[in-house]
C-alpha cells in the first residue's frame, strides 16, 4: 500500500491543507444489516402435511412434522410444540360430543321423558 498525498482547500478559513495517508481497505465483519441483504434464496417451502414453511427443498423433509415419514415428528424436550398439535387443538368433531354422550350412557334413537308438573 502506497502512501498518498491529498491537497484540498478549506472553505471557511481559505487555507490549504495537505494530508498524507495510506489507502487501506477496511473489511468490516458484521452480522447485522449487511448480512441480511444477502438473504434471497429459499431453503424451506410450505409443507403438505403441517402447512408450515418448514419443508426443506433439497433434503425433501419437513423440519417441523417430519414429512414424508409416516410418524409425526415430536420430542419430549419440546413440550410446547407437542401441545400445539395435540388433541383438543382442532375442531374435535367427534370428541367434543363424547363426554355428554358418555354421561347419558350412549343412548340413541330415544326421546327424553316429558317433565310433568306435580299437582299440589
Amino acid at each position: 500500500v502506497q502512501p498518498t498525498c491529498l491537497r484540498f482547500w478549506s472553505s471557511s478559513s481559505r487555507l490549504q491543507y495537505q494530508v498524507n495517508f495510506a489507502l487501506v481497505t477496511v473489511f468490516k465483519m458484521t452480522k447485522g444489516t449487511t448480512s441480511f441483504g444477502k438473504r434471497h434464496n429459499k431453503s424451506h417451502t410450505a409443507c403438505r402435511r403441517c402447512g408450515k414453511t418448514s419443508y426443506h427443498i433439497q433434503k425433501k423433509t419437513c423440519s417441523s412434522c417430519g414429512y414424508p415419514a409416516k410418524k409425526m415428528r415430536n420430542f419430549n424436550w419440546g413440550q410446547k410444540a407437542k401441545g400445539r398439535r395435540t388433541v383438543g387443538t382442532g375442531r374435535m368433531r367427534y370428541m367434543k360430543t363424547l363426554t355428554r354422550r358418555f354421561k347419558n350412557g350412549f343412548r340413541e334413537g330415544t326421546q327424553a321423558k316429558k317433565m310433568i308438573a306435580s299437582k299440589e
